[in-house]
């Protein structure tokens, strides 16, 4: 916890700083949500095809979703996506003119999750 999954588009891939992302994601996580750095993990997964609306050229997309153990607030909830969205526009540059898409969501793990380290 937190589980971090980052979706974007294929042509971002040397535009976008997945690295420095996901190292000053973990920290506005930790300082925010007061989860550990250590057990900050985040993904990161490709997607070839976009399309908004009916265009299907000139857009990308980058989708974070934090979830965490339940016990946050709404507001820490708001601003950890609020904030989320601001790194997105930091570490991003998308090339060729494309409108960037970016949202960002935090959901509470299912009783169900556990966790092994070996």
């Amino acid at each position: 916890m937190p589980q971090i999954t980052v979706d974007y588009s294929a042509p971002l891939g040397d535009a976008f700083d997945r690295q420095g992302f996901a190292v000053a994601l973990h920290a506005m996580v930790v300082e925010t949500a007061a989860a550990k750095t250590e057990a900050c993990k985040s993904r990161f997964r490709v997607v070839d095809d976009i399309v908004v609306g009916a265009d299907t050229v000139g857009h990308a997309l980058v989708h974070v979703g934090v979830a965490l153990l339940p016990g946050r607030s709404a507001e820490v909830k708001s601003a950890l996506t609020s904030r989320a969205l601001e790194l997105v526009r930091a570490h991003v540059k998308p090339a060729d003119g494309a409108v960037l898409h970016a949202s960002a969501e935090v959901t509470d793990l299912d009783p169900s999750y556990q966790k092994s380290v070996n």
